[in-house]
């Protein structure tokens, strides 16, 4: 199965998921869900990059400090991102975010991410092999 992404609904807030094969795909594809929940991914062009490092316990908290960084990126830098390259080693995350400056005329950013929650948080892996990434984003 290639790797995706998809929402689910959660009362007021929004669900965000990933699934690939790999973990860091997972990872990336959830990443993209969240930028779904603001725009549409393919109107952002990876015009800039923006390194990304965190750390986790475990992967379920390694997922979210993933998910809140990239929230504090846009946020202090007034950037969308579309695309993504994750690596995971020890729970050590080291990543490269691309994305371009938010155009409220182009982008139509229809909300504002304040952070990812504990809610439905959870990493794991599929009796079919696939990573799932997960978790209920507070909009």
């Amino acid at each position: 199965m290639a790797p995706h992404w998809e929402h689910f609904a959660h009362e007021a807030d929004m669900g965000i998921r990933g699934i690939a094969p790999t973990l860091e795909q997972a990872f990336e594809q959830a990443a993209l869900a969240m930028t779904a929940v603001i725009t549409d991914p393919v109107g952002v062009m990876p015009s800039e990059s923006v390194p990304i490092h965190c750390t986790g316990t475990d992967n379920d908290f390694l997922f979210m400090d993933w998910i809140n960084e990239l929230i504090y990126a846009m946020a202090v830098r007034g950037l969308l991102f579309n695309r993504f390259q994750v690596s995971i080693n020890d729970g050590e995350l080291t990543a490269t975010a691309f994305g371009e400056a938010v155009d409220r005329q182009r982008h139509q950013p229809a909300v504002e991410i304040k952070g990812a929650t504990l809610t439905e948080l959870h990493v794991y892996q599929q009796p079919d092999g696939q990573w799932v990434a997960q978790c209920v984003v507070d909009v």
